[in-house]
């Protein structure tokens, strides 16, 4: 016991001043800064044993979750294996699969038919009643933990359910907790808000402010109506959250995504984005995390263009997010499949390996959210590609409207005036599994599962049709395009100029013989056809292969 308090102690004594400041800045309240660090030691003495061990090996191993073996899978509890005791029970089969990070998808308390996929949390304290209990949930943590395996859960910080007992109470008329969240008893303010702020949903869920006529006020409702915006200028917002944030951790979860983190911070005149209140309430709950919980690792969810989710890392001094999204990475990916073209998601690699080594990203191919297609326009814009134009090309490609496409997918939130739109689909969906398997095609099947695990396997170079995809940060990648090449200009067993000189020579020949025309024409057509496929060969190979082929022909003439 004397040794946990001293453990404590240290952990909060190197926090403690950059913690008190940025929470008296943002709240000049000494009092609640008191109580939030009684909170923290009680959720610290609260935690089991074999989580306080954890803690202190991961403590040494800070990098643990960097690890490359590291292979995650998301899945809903219900369709997955029924209720959490039925994933237990599939540990198994997981652990054959290599997975060692399981990503349970919202599981918390939602009001049936308004749950938004379990994003709109009516307890932040029960499980889904169907789903099973919090006992289950730390016993499934406790045998992922004795089988390698880590647990990762989402944590929605943005807003609660209107069945929240806060909202319930607010909606009772409770001031106190009516200044947990927006409310406004006329337009004013919520028309102010509207001029400066997005709309997340705009065909189904426009606006950023939902009516009640029970109460007569107006609350903020940044996704759907059921789903109230809390108010973190209000310090008893996050210091009950960061208790609630806590609580789930010390069921056992390893790995904690914030769900919508941008949104997080609301000022009036602003997009009520990316705010530097956000980094501030980011970088307490990492230090809160570390202080309590250092096993735990926050994974950021910043679904937005590239310049903005970086500094959701913070800096290697004052970190942040532990993890983020590779969004862009995701999306330009597919990009390249659609495109066949490989040039932005090289450029976009370049940046990503260009960063500090300390910032890491979680790669993924699909989640549960939809893709944006916030790709690098402006690169693209420079290659002739504009956005809009791009954009209908992709979701047309992804959804199997356009020729030579074998994808299935469905366009969300639509928009018909700015014809714009995000787009749904599973990996297997896109690569043309799905459309395969309805139309009992074993060919399209075959090409779909090559074009899948070529996207699953990393560093290696694979083909599907006549796409091909290479990590150019890769040697292996870069000694195998080069050879490429070079067998294919070895298998033509002639060059380019060769070709040219023979083109000529047939033509001389066509014009001085009529009767041997139509067999040289033909000879020619098929010579000019080969010399076409070596030219596209030729213009699709990267100047870094073209670097090596020079070198190794230098070496050649050397010797």
């Amino acid at each position: 016991m004397k040794k946990d308090q001293e453990i404590f102690q240290k952990r909060l004594n190197h926090h403690h001043d950059e913690l008190r400041w940025l929470y008296t800045e943002l709240y000049h309240n000494d009092d609640m800064f008191a109580e939030l660090c009684d909170q923290m030691y009680q959720y610290f003495t609260a935690r089991r044993r074999a989580l306080k061990n954890r803690d202190l090996e991961r403590e040494n191993n800070p990098d643990w979750f960097r690890q490359k073996d590291m292979l995650g899978m998301m899945l809903y509890i219900d369709n997955f294996a029924g209720n959490i005791k039925g994933v237990s029970a599939k540990l198994p089969y997981l652990k054959e699969c290599n997975v060692n990070c399981l990503h349970l998808m919202p599981f918390l308390d939602t009001p049936k038919g308004r749950s938004d996929g379990g994003y709109a949390v009516a307890d932040f304290r029960k499980v889904r009643p169907d789903l099973g209990t919090m006992e289950d949930l730390a016993a499934l943590a406790d045998k992922c933990h004795k089988n390698g395996m880590n647990l990762c859960m989402d944590f929605v910080m943005n807003h609660t359910s209107e069945d929240h007992e806060w909202a319930k109470k607010a909606r009772q008329g409770d001031g106190e907790y009516m200044s947990r969240y927006f409310f406004y008893n006329n337009r004013e303010i919520p028309d102010e808000y509207e001029k400066t702020v997005p709309q997340v949903f705009p065909t189904t869920a426009p606006g950023n402010f939902t009516w009640l006529p029970d109460i007569g006020h107006y609350v903020m409702t940044t996704f759907y109506p059921y789903q109230w915006d809390l108010n973190y200028c209000n310090p008893r917002v996050f210091n009950e959250m960061m208790y609630n944030f806590l609580f789930l951790a010390n069921q056992g979860m390893d790995v904690i995504r914030i769900d919508a983190v941008p949104y997080i911070w609301k000022e009036l005149g602003t997009p009520c984005r990316n705010l530097k209140q956000v980094h501030t309430i980011v970088r307490m709950m990492r230090m809160i995390a570390e202080i309590v919980c250092p096993s735990v690792v926050l994974l950021g969810e910043v679904v937005m263009e590239p310049e903005k989710v970086v500094p959701y890392f913070g800096t290697v001094e004052k970190p942040e997010c532990h993890m983020l999204y590779n969004v862009t990475t995701m999306a330009t990916t597919w990009n390249s499949i659609a495109t066949r073209d490989i040039r932005l998601l090289k450029k976009q690699m370049d940046i990503v390996n260009s960063l500090p080594k300390q910032y890491t990203f979680l790669n993924y191919l699909r989640c549960h959210d939809d893709i944006g297609w916030g790709l690098d326009f402006t690169t693209l814009k420079e290659w002739g590609m504009d956005e809009p134009s791009h954009k209908r090309y992709l979701n047309d490609f992804f959804t199997g409207k356009h020729p030579g496409s074998d994808s299935r997918g469905e366009l969300y939130n639509d928009d018909p005036v700015t014809q714009d739109a995000r787009f749904c689909g599973t990996t297997a969906s896109m690569c043309g599994i799905e459309a395969a398997l309805f139309e009992k095609d074993d060919e399209k099947l075959k090409r779909g599962i090559r074009e899948d695990l070529m996207l699953h396997r990393d560093g290696k170079v694979l083909t599907t049709k006549e796409r091909r995809f290479f990590d150019m940060c890769n040697p292996d990648a870069i000694a195998y395009l080069t050879d490429k090449v070079i067998g294919q200009l070895k298998k033509y067993k002639v060059t380019i100029n060769d070709l040219l000189a023979e083109n000529e020579q047939l033509e001389a020949r066509a014009k001085a013989s009529e009767k041997g025309k139509m067999k040289d024409t033909m000879e020619r057509a098929k010579l000019e056809s080969e010399l076409k496929d070596i030219q596209r060969l030729v213009d699709r190979i990267p100047p870094e292969v073209l670097a090596e082929l020079k070198r190794q022909q230098r070496h050649t003439r050397e010797r």
